[in-house]
């Protein structure tokens, strides 16, 4: 679900998509949500800046990532909330959450560095 979608909105498509009768769909819990985390200019800067630093020519482009994290409540709580994670996967070979997850060594240094180096900008104090 999209942070705007309601429930009734998603089964309803659910439904529509499945065209099936034998085929029931049923909300299991009470969904939360939240509003979508503002599209900041501070952030996208700092984001992009570092990217361009370890990575010349690489474009930083705004997504969103389907499932869930702790986002999700902290969006409901009125908190904005960004993933960021400056790792490359291998497109041919990406095993999120099985229990051969991997990520190439070089990818995970990288990583590392960027989230470092973004810490650190997004922390510093302004010179006067």
């Amino acid at each position: 679900m999209l942070p705007e979608d309601s429930v009734d909105y998603v089964t309803a498509a659910l439904r529509r998509v499945v065209a099936d009768t034998a085929v029931a769909v049923i909300v299991d819990g009470v969904p939360h949500n939240g509003p979508a985390s503002p599209l900041r200019s501070d952030l996208m800067g700092a984001i992009s800046a570092v990217t361009t630093s370890l990575w010349p020519g690489v474009s930083t482009v705004p997504m969103m990532v389907m499932g869930a994290t702790d986002g999700l409540y902290l969006r409901a709580a009125g908190i904005p909330t960004y993933g960021v994670q400056g790792f490359f996967y291998d497109r041919d070979d990406i095993r999120f959450h099985g229990r051969d997850e991997r990520l190439k060594v070089q990818s995970f240094y990288e990583g590392q560095a960027f989230l470092y180096e973004l810490v650190k900008r997004l922390t510093e104090t302004p010179r006067a």
